[in-house]
Order: C-alpha cells, then structure tokens, then sequence
C-alpha cells in the first residue's frame, strides 16, 4: 500500500507509521512508490485538491516536456510505449495518475502544511495542517524548487492600466488574441508563451535582461540532452560544453545578433553551478529572426499604458505576463531547521542534498529535472528502509501525549 497505516484520536492528532510526504507531485509519487516496493508505508499530504497541481492547474495548453520521455520517467515504472517522444502536459499528468493508481498512493488532499517542528524531547516530526498534526519519525520535504510564482518587484507595475498575470495563469495566447504584449524573463516559459502569443497575432516583446543559452531541442535528429548525457560520461564538461555551442551556433546562428547574448560559462557547467536551464528552441527563435518576436532590454519602468526600457524605448502595451519563474516555499512551514538556505534549497550540493539529520529528507531539489528526482526517491527509500521496522506504530495514549505537551 502506498498509504500508511494512521492512528488518530479525537483532537485531531495523528500518528504515521511511515514517513510524512510534503506534495503530491512527481517527487512526492516517486518517493511514495519507491518506499511501497521497500515495504515501508507512507502518507502525502497535499495543500491543493489533486495529484501534481502545478502540472494541472498552474501550466499553459501547448506545455510539453522539454526533454526526450525517457529522461522524465519516475522509478518503477516508464511511459506507455505509444506515448511521443516529448509527450503533452496532458499525457504526462495521465502517467502520473496512472502511476499513482498503480502502487495505490492516495494522498490527503487539502492538507496545507502550516508548519512542520521536529519535537527534541519526543524524537518525532510534528506536521501541522489547518486541521490536524500528524505525527512521524520521518519528514520528506517533496514541495520542490517549482512550488511559488516569483513576482519581482517592477518599478511602477501597480500603476499599469491592464492585466498583469504570470506564467502560472497563463493558459493560451487566446485571451490576447492582436494585443501588444510585454512578456517579462526569456526561459522557456517566456520563449514558450511568446510563440504562443504569435499565434492567436499578438505581437509579444519580450524582455531579456540577463544573458541566455539558446540551444537546439535536437542535434542531428538526437536530443539535445541526450547527446549532453552521452558526451559527460566521456568527456571533461568544458569540452562538451564547447561542442554544445560550436553545434549550436552551426544550427542556430550567432543568438548575439538578435539580442540574446550567451554567458561566458557553458550551457550544462551554468545549469550545474546555478541551476539555470538553457533555452530548448521550439520555434521561438526563428519568430525573433523574423521581427514576430521582438526582443527588449530591461524594463526601466512600466507606465499606465505601456513601459520605459533601458535602452530609451518606450513601448505601448495592452498586457504584461511574468514569465519569471518559480521559488520553493520551504522556509514559510519548515521550522527550526538550517538544512534549507535562505532560497528555500538545500545547502548541501547535488548529489548530497537528500539527506538531512533527525529524519529529514528532501525530494526534487537537486536542479536536475525529473532525473534528479528518481535518484532522490530511490535513495531515500532505501535508507528509510534500513531503518524501518513494521511494529513500529505508536499508541493512540502516546499520540494524546503528544498533543498534551
């Protein structure tokens, strides 16, 4: 079963044979599938109504997997043999359905986790939702790096006359069908919803205030990525890095040219020192090339109508979308505890990160996508499991204890 055995007493207090899982996302369903094939029970609480909420509730129509389906399975069990090779938003929440019926994770829904304290006197982890504490040796923390929209602090934003939304909210270029559009942050989500934007006429400008990696989705017919996974098992990083932009710029062009201006460090070297994601170009690229995109520089400030740049250009503007990314939300409810650092990640770096003291464990926040995460879950599990013994339930008298204290 991949959910635990509870014991609970009237005040709302509950004791979880297994660890607490914090999210129902894919690190919280990897986790859960990985500890149910070691025998070890476990519970996910999850603030929203359904499986992977940033998945369906927070992602945009034409979203799919920027990598090839095989670098994107959870443990246990892949894709269906008939799914694409990059499959939709819509078939990936399918697997994680399925995956989740297949070894039987029920999560409790509506569970917003207030705080979670671990207890020095007792030993155990104390979980507190808007309605009850649940009680275990174990905590995992499987909220993730993706879990809150980060909105930055634009001078004069609050002035602007239209709608401002973030990628979050963002659905289809529909509801800004012939609109001039200011599209803030150039990472895939605002290359993505840019293109999207093209579609329905709207003329998206899209801000680039920092440099950029701009890579092919595919090299020669193979993955990107793929090729990058190949290479790095052979090859010193700088090296394949080199190759990467050499391919790129052969491919691509020089992206300088039209106001995307690459790092000085490598594509894969960056993503593992700061945890910044090249771009994978599906069509973005060449709309810039062609004036359909039109690429800003910073936002000096937005005005009632449109915004000020810092190169001097003033733009009118019908609507502005975010697409800023998103923070974790660790240090809002996990008290009492310096694993996390003021961000909300781990301290220790990749691939140490999983594992903190007192029953501590963290899930999908290595920086490394859905790969990152089944080598958590996987890890995890097993450590748990040398540590798990099946009488190790607690009395519904201890519980009360614990309330009492």
């Amino acid at each position: 079963m991949g959910s635990s055995k509870l014991h609970q007493n009237d005040a709302n207090c509950v004791w979880v044979d297994g660890p607490v899982i914090v999210g129902a996302g894919p690190s919280g369903l990897a986790t859960s599938a990985c500890l149910t094939q070691q025998g070890v029970p476990s519970l996910i609480l999850e603030k929203s109504d359904c499986l992977a909420s940033l998945w369906q509730l927070r992602t945009y129509d034409r979203l799919k997997l920027h990598l090839p389906k095989q670098f994107c399975e959870l443990p246990l069990l892949g894709f269906p043999h008939n799914f694409p090779k990059y499959p939709t938003k819509h078939q990936f929440i399918s697997y994680l359905e399925s995956y989740a019926g297949h070894f039987s994770i029920q999560p409790r829904f509506n569970q917003a986790v207030q705080s979670a304290d671990y207890d020095h006197i007792l030993g155990f982890w104390r979980v507190k939702t808007q309605d009850s504490e649940y009680i275990s040796r174990w905590l995992i923390t499987a909220t993730g790096e993706n879990a809150e929209p980060v909105i930055p602090d634009i001078p004069g934003i609050n002035k602007f006359n239209g709608p401002v939304v973030h990628t979050s909210s963002y659905k289809s270029g529909s509801e800004f069908k012939n609109q001039r559009v200011l599209v803030i942050g150039c990472g895939n989500s605002g290359m993505e919803v840019s293109l999207d934007l093209c579609r329905y006429n709207a003329i998206p400008h899209m801000v680039v205030r920092n440099t950029v990696h701009v890579l092919p989705r595919e090299m020669f017919g193979f993955s990107t990525f793929g090729i990058a996974m190949a290479l790095i098992k052979w090859f010193p990083l700088w090296l394949v890095d080199k190759f990467l932009l050499l391919v790129a710029n052969f491919i691509l062009g020089n992206t300088d040219q039209v106001g995307l201006r690459r790092p000085k460090t490598g594509p894969i070297e960056l993503k593992n020192v700061t945890g910044k994601t090249p771009v994978l170009d599906v069509g973005a690229l060449s709309q810039i090339k062609s004036g359909e995109i039109k690429v800003m520089e910073g936002v000096k400030e937005i005005t009632g109508n449109g915004a000020k740049f810092m190169d001097g250009q003033e733009k009118e503007i019908d609507s502005i979308i975010l697409a800023t990314g998103y923070k974790s939300n660790v240090p809002t409810w996990l008290k009492g505890c310096d694993f996390f650092n003021k961000d909300g990640m781990p301290k220790t770096p990749f691939p140490n990160g999983w594992k903190a003291e007192k029953g501590l464990y963290t899930v999908g926040f290595t920086r490394r996508g859905l790969l990152g995460t089944a080598s958590d879950a996987v890890k995890i599990a097993r450590d748990i499991a040398r540590q798990w013994r099946p009488n190790d339930s607690c009395s519904n008298s201890h519980v009360i204890l614990l309330k009492e204290t």
